[in-house]
């Protein structure tokens, strides 16, 4: 796939690599702007299921 983008980018390689990075840059920015900020709320982040009592329970049991 990325050959096949290469390819068929205009100019020498300088112009090609130029090209390159800005649309590498372009699909952060769109990744960033717009997909991670939509998906955000699909993902389970919020859903924290650890507590205190959990951990003290563990840590009773490798002191014996």
């Amino acid at each position: 796939m990325y050959g096949w983008i290469w390819r068929h980018l205009p100019g020498n390689a300088w112009v090609r690599a130029f090209i390159s990075l800005v649309l590498f840059l372009a699909v952060v920015y769109v990744l960033f702007q717009y997909v991670f900020p939509w998906a955000e709320p699909l993902l389970p982040f919020g859903d924290v299921t650890v507590d205190g009592e959990g951990a003290a329970a563990g840590t009773a049991g490798a002191d014996q």
